[in-house]
Order: structure tokens, then C-alpha cells, then sequence
């Protein structure tokens, strides 16, 4: 019998957690608790209203989510239309809330899975390795505390990464034939660009790098990629701008939002949003919950990253008494912190180490490039849209930054298994440990009894 390697028993173990993890919190949170869960209910029962017979998007005046491109109410709405048929209620609307809800969390927690796994095989075909159980990717993307939270809210950004993940697969493709105009690689590009850009407006800040990779290297200002992008974000323009162009003839932006611009200008914030304070990093630490952080850009993102700051998992400012205790859960969490600097140190200079060593590869220089372009536009929309208590810094409205710094740090960590097993397997442990450890905070922490009567 062949011996179970360390690499084989965590690739499993992450696997089978993963779908446990996925199962306890279907069973321990509604949507009804997601970030602005009222406005994307009130979308999909005004965008469900009018199906079959027609498409009609919600304007300001129905949902304040009216500026979300409609993907990631698709599915609920079908579901809510199935329902309102079904069921015998004389509001069918707010009784199948709950139903909807339900169905669309089992649905984006299949899509969380198949981006993983579709990253997997990207991640085998770029290294010509033998297998996709690549242990190393799954774990650091599964050490993400947000990335449970995210899938089961109704929002857009689930799709992202999923349509991103089948763009990265098939650019490898693609590349790999020189970018040949054909009706296939055109279309599907195409295809998933439109997707992408109608699934949330945060997917526009992966678009720019493909600009800037005609100028690379590795493509040196090739006719066929010319050629080849041109056609594809051609496709993908005649697919989506139909929903943009409505934003602009109703309210006088191609990107309208839900608030007042300032305009980007750095005094809109004050120092200490760039600069984390002495004090505000202790909090990081210790009690890293809302509203301890003041609103400081790195501090806030890095705790909802690794925990729950705004609560959304352990506690809410409606339901104080429901979920979690604070105090129990504000220490555990500063501890997580603590202990997450090592992954995200180690994430970000694999990161860096891995753009340097494939600096010729088309996907891992898109995949940088589109990292430092998603950090700088979200951090020129948290500057133009300032919120005083910070609720526009979360870290699932950026996730693909998040997830594509992951994609190439475990790229990295494949090659120094090639180079020294023993530091390869250290690290895996070590971070194991790490996950085990944080396990706590991938789990909604609402009691199942109160889920039911939401």
C-alpha cells in the first residue's frame, strides 16, 4: 500500500473541511445577515417581479443596489419565481425571501468549489505537473476567512472570481496557440469578459492589465494579440455596455453608486487612513472588531480578511445578543491576526518572487498586474467615496485581489517543492496548523434555531 504523504493527507483534509465548513454554515446563516442583505433582497424581488414576461432592472428608488449588474440575481430570482408559483401565501414576495436565499447559498457555494477547482488544473497546466491536488493552493486559499462569508451573502463577487478563474484557464490556452483568431477562443474570451463586467463593477479592474501585456515581453507588441483582444473586448462591449449605458441615461454615470463622490483627492481622509496609529495597531491585535480600527484602510482590510471586523459571521449591530459574544470573539480574533501575519508575509513575497522567476509568463504577469491595478482602483474608491465609519473598507468587495495573490504564491511554493522537500512540507505544516487553529472563524457563529425563525 502506498504511504500517505503529508501533501496528500492536508490536500484531503482541507477538502473534506471545505465541504463541512460549506454544510454547518448553510445550516448557521441566512443572507438576510449579509452586507446590505435588505437592498439585494429588495433587487431580486423587484428584478423576479417581471420574469418570465420581461427584463427590468430596479432603479434608485427600488433597491439602493440598483448600480449592481444583474448576474448574481439571476439565480435567486429564478428561484423566486418557481416559488411564487408553488406556494400558497398572500405575500409570496417576503415568504420566499428565506426559499430564495436558501437555494442561492448552496448555488455559490458549488460555484466557490469549481473555481477552485478550475484554479487547480490552471495552476497543473502551467506547470505541466502530473495531478491537480496541489495542497499547497488549496490550503493558503482556504486559510481566507472571508472567502465563507462572501458565498453566502447575494452579491456579485462569487462570480467574479468564478468567470476570472475560467478566463485564467483559458488564456493559457490561448496563449499557448499565439492567440489565433478563432471563433472559439474569441467567443469565450468575449464571453467572459461580458460576464465578468456584468457580475460587479469591481471586475472592470481586471481588464487594464490586458492592455498593458501588449506592451510585454512575452508578447512584444503582437498583431495576433492585437488583433485578438480587440475582437474579444469587442464581443464582450456588445454583450455588457447595454447595462452601463442604462446607468448612464438614468443617472449620469457609466459607474453611478449609491453615495455622493468626493472626487479622488487624499485629504478626503486624514493621515491616519493611510497610516495605521500605535494604538489602532494594538486594537489589531486584541479587539480587532468594529469599531475599534477608525476607519484605517490597511488595518480594516487585513482584520476582515482574516476575521470577522464588521461581524457580519459572529455578530451584528441588529442581533447583539444572538450571535457571538464580542468580547470572547474580539480577543480570538487579535489572535488570529497575530498569528496571520506569518501566511500573509509569506503570500506576498511568493507573490513577488513568483512574478520575478515566470516574469516571460503571459498569466502570471497578467495575474500582477491586475493585483496592483485592483489594490490602486479600490483604494481610489475607498479615497472618492469616504465613509466616517468605513463601511466601504471590506474585504470581500476586493476578494480578487485576495485570490489571485494566493494563485501565484502557490505557484511559487510548487517550485520550492521541486528545489527542497523538507522546507516545502515545513511550510505546509506550519500553516496547517494556522488553519486548524483559525477554523473557528470560518464558521458562522449564529445558532441554527434562530437561521430557521430569520
Amino acid at each position: 500500500m502506498k504511504k500517505l504523504s503529508i501533501e496528500n493527507f492536508i490536500f484531503f483534509f482541507i477538502f473534506c473541511s471545505t465541504l463541512f465548513i460549506l454544510t454547518y454554515n448553510y445550516f448557521h446563516y441566512s443572507p438576510k445577515l449579509g452586507y446590505d442583505a435588505e437592498a439585494h433582497f429588495n433587487y431580486v424581488d423587484y428584478f423576479s417581479k417581471f420574469l418570465p414576461d420581461r427584463i427590468q432592472l430596479p432603479s434608485d428608488t427600488d433597491s439602493r443596489e440598483f448600480f449592481n449588474p444583474p448576474i448574481a440575481y439571476i439565480f435567486p430570482s429564478i428561484i423566486q419565481v418557481i416559488c411564487r408559483n408553488v406556494l400558497e401565501s398572500s405575500d409570496y414576495l417576503s415568504d420566499c425571501q428565506s426559499v430564495y436565499g436558501n437555494f442561492t447559498m448552496v448555488f455559490q457555494s458549488l460555484i466557490y468549489l469549481l473555481t477552485i477547482f478550475i484554479n487547480l488544473k490552471s495552476i497543473q497546466k502551467i506547470l505541466n505537473l502530473e495531478s491537480y491536488k496541489i495542497a499547497s493552493y488549496l490550503l493558503f486559499i482556504s486559510m481566507l476567512a472571508v472567502n465563507y462569508r462572501t458565498i453566502l451573502m447575494i452579491r456579485g463577487e462569487p462570480y467574479i472570481l468564478f468567470f476570472l478563474s475560467v478566463l485564467i484557464y483559458f488564456l493559457i490556452e490561448i496563449k499557448n496557440s499565439n492567440f489565433q483568431i478563432t471563433k472559439k477562443f474569441v467567443l469565450t474570451t468575449g464571453f467572459l469578459i461580458s460576464m465578468i463586467a456584468l457580475s460587479r463593477q469591481w471586475g472592470f479592474l481586471l481588464f487594464p492589465a490586458f492592455g498593458i501585456m501588449y506592451f510585454h515581453p512575452s508578447i512584444k507588441r503582437s498583431l495576433n494579440y492585437f488583433k485578438f483582444m480587440t475582437y474579444s473586448f469587442s464581443i464582450g462591449f456588445i454583450l455588457s455596455s447595454w447595462f452601463y449605458f442604462n446607468l448612464f441615461f438614468k443617472y449620469g454615470s457609466f459607474t453611478a453608486f449609491n453615495k455622493e463622490s468626493l472626487g479622488f483627492n487624499f485629504s478626503n481622509k486624514p493621515l491616519s487612513f493611510y497610516l495605521p496609529e500605535y494604538e489602532h495597531i494594538l486594537y489589531l491585535f486584541s479587539n480587532p472588531i468594529r469599531p475599534y480600527l477608525n476607519n484605517q484602510f490597511i488595518t480594516t482590510l487585513y482584520a476582515d480578511l482574516w476575521g470577522d471586523y464588521w461581524g457580519y459571521f459572529s455578530f451584528t449591530s441588529k442581533y447583539l445578543n444572538i450571535g457571538r459574544n464580542q468580547l470572547e470573539v474580539g480577543s480570538y480574533f487579535g489572535n488570529i491576526n497575530f498569528i496571520s501575519l506569518l501566511p500573509s508575509f509569506t503570500f506576498l513575497v511568493f507573490f513577488f518572487f513568483a512574478n520575478k522567476l515566470f516574469k516571460s509568463n503571459f498569466v502570471i504577469k497578467y495575474v500582477s498586474f491586475s493585483v496592483l491595478i485592483s489594490f490602486l482602483g479600490y483604494l481610489w474608491f475607498a479615497i472618492s467615496y469616504p465613509e466616517p465609519g468605513g463601511d466601504t473598507i471590506k474585504a470581500t468587495y476586493i476578494i480578487q485581489l485576495f485570490h489571485l495573490i494566493v494563485f501565484s504564491s502557490s505557484i511559487y511554493m510548487e517550485t520550492i517543492k521541486k528545489k527542497n522537500l523538507f522546507i516545502y512540507n515545513s511550510i505546509l505544516v506550519i500553516f496547517f496548523l494556522i488553519y486548524i487553529y483559525s477554523f473557528q472563524s470560518y464558521l458562522s457563529h449564529f445558532p441554527s434555531d434562530f437561521i430557521s425563525n430569520l
